[in-house]
């Protein structure tokens, strides 16, 4: 069982970072080629501009997903530290719970909106692809998101009351500077 969630936790990773990178370079790329065209060229692509866009979000889902795993998202542990430990350990255990439950309601209701993107024919006209197809990066960057948000609030539950803050504290400082 161990294996399989290490070879998971890999995975979601490896995706989490790959989508992330792989839309920003080719986001970035695209627009740039779609400028040169039209200022030098005085040709430009309609699709261009829509599909950058859609990579650029792309990107910034999965990077918010990969930044659960590295805990670099923004908190506030000033007050928290202040409390005796096992409340600091209450309190952040209730919040990474509390942040995956809204995860996980994000991930179920975007499948909801998919199938009535997917119900309407809605297309998008310059890609020509239906709508829904671009969409589905919420469920997917959600659900990635919200294993992580879990695995934290595990974590928390499983360490020791009076390391628990200190623990957060390392983890966010050596997740915004070490590479994997």
């Amino acid at each position: 069982m161990k294996n399989f969630i290490n070879a998971l936790d890999i995975l979601i990773v490896s995706l989490n970072k790959t989508i992330a990178v792989l839309g920003l370079a080719s986001g970035t790329l695209l627009a740039f080629a779609n400028v040169v065209a039209r200022y030098f060229f005085d040709k430009s692509w309609s699709w261009a501009s829509e599909l950058s866009n859609y990579l650029f979000i792309w990107s910034a889902f999965f990077a918010a997903a990969y930044g659960f795993n590295k805990g670099i998202h923004v908190s506030v542990t000033i007050l928290v530290e202040k409390f005796p430990p096992a409340l600091a350990k209450a309190c952040l255990l209730f919040s990474h719970i509390l942040t995956t439950v809204f995860l996980i309601f994000i991930a179920v209701y975007s499948v909801d909106y998919l199938k009535i993107l997917h119900e309407i024919e809605q297309m998008i006209i310059d890609l020509g692809i239906p709508q829904w197809v671009p969409m589905l990066v919420l469920p997917i960057a959600f659900v990635t998101a919200s294993y992580r948000s879990a695995e934290k609030a595990i974590k928390v539950a499983l360490t020791p009351a009076a390391k628990v803050v200190s623990n957060e504290a390392h983890e966010l400082a050596h997740g915004s500077v070490v590479k994997d």
